[in-house]
């Protein structure tokens, strides 16, 4: 099985890592990180450099995709390389999925439509206007289409994705020699459960506005 994961300028580095600690583990797979050059790639701060050692059309069939959000997402929307070979991609893919508001890079590229998928809180809306039926929940299952919401979510989904193609027994092991026991300090996971304060200035700030 092969693993591609997609990298563009300012990306969230969780996104990416969170998937790739669970599912780097899958037994005989080679896991891989692609852009639309070869080379190092800097995260959403500026910060962290992952390195893409492949291009995007050196790996055009891979079995799993895994698309992160980020900031730079905006400006890969109307990028026509990336939504080809995602399209192209996803013609022969097992799996087609995302991480946070990597699920609007696969709705713009037309493989959302009319399905039900989730994205960061902030930017749920954004995947209706593609045709998509956005759904609040953590990890999505849609046929072979598995979308994540916000950053961390992406563990979730990777350990989940384990679960499918490894099966439960293995993923619980993996679960357990990474000691994933989420008991987070506070209570303020999703707009559900945060100050309504809080929610309101994100929702305030968001650049996520519907055209």
């Amino acid at each position: 099985m092969q693993i591609a994961i997609v990298l563009f300028d300012r990306f969230t580095a969780l996104d990416v890592v969170g998937p790739y600690e669970m599912l780097n583990r899958v037994p005989g797979a080679e896991t891989v990180l692609v852009a639309e050059r070869a080379g190092p790639v800097r995260n959403d701060r500026g910060s962290l450099s992952l390195v893409a050692d492949r291009t995007l059309a050196d790996v055009p069939a891979p079995d799993l995709v895994i698309v992160p959000g980020g900031p730079g997402q905006s400006d890969q929307m109307d990028n026509g390389r990336l939504l080809d070979w995602l399209r192209a991609a996803d013609a022969t893919s097992t799996w087609t999925t995302s991480v946070c508001t990597g699920s609007l890079l696969l709705a713009a590229a037309g493989l959302l439509t009319g399905r039900r998928a989730t994205s960061h809180w902030l930017a749920l809306d954004v995947l209706r206007t593609y045709g998509s039926e956005p759904t609040e929940e953590r990890v999505v299952l849609d046929g072979k289409y598995v979308t994540a919401a916000g950053v961390s979510a992406g563990i979730d989904m990777g350990l989940t994705l384990l679960g499918r193609i490894a099966g439960d027994a293995y993923a619980r092991t993996v679960q357990l020699l990474t000691e994933y026991d989420p008991q987070p300090p506070y209570d303020s996971g999703s707009p559900r459960k945060a100050s309504a304060a809080v929610v309101e200035e994100w929702r305030a700030k968001s650049r996520f506005i519907p055209t």
